[in-house]
């Protein structure tokens, strides 16, 4: 539940880079609520609005996320565009499954950079 706080409070952070973990954690747990909205909004019979709002609250934590996730792979945020053609975003999702790349254009391997100094 961690990693799907984080890329919450990371909302349109998309700039740094996303360990695996915290992409498939965010992912699963995005996917188990979306689930559970679509098919309990019209159990309860409020229909699909709650399925509507939480998508639409949750766009962008999932663009930035995996734009992060891409950084993470070595690869520019932009291949995100993929997405928008109907085999693209398979083509994504593979892209997100690679190991870190240990280039540092992205910024350094989270976890690993100095924390800054108290002030």
């Amino acid at each position: 539940m961690r990693y799907y706080i984080d890329g919450l409070r990371k909302y349109a952070t998309f700039k740094g880079r996303a360990t695996r973990a915290e992409f498939w954690m965010f992912a699963l747990i995005d996917s188990v609520i979306t689930v559970a909205l679509y098919f309990g909004g019209p159990a309860l019979g409020i229909g699909m609005v709650p399925v509507i709002l939480y998508t639409l609250a949750t766009v962008l934590p999932n663009l930035a996320v995996t734009v992060r996730r891409l950084h993470d792979t070595g690869r520019s945020g932009w291949n995100v565009l993929w997405g928008v053609i109907p085999i693209g975003s398979i083509a994504v999702l593979i892209m997100c499954v690679g190991e870190s790349s240990t280039d540092e254009s992205y910024g350094p391997y989270p976890g690993t950079a100095d924390p800054l100094p108290a002030v």
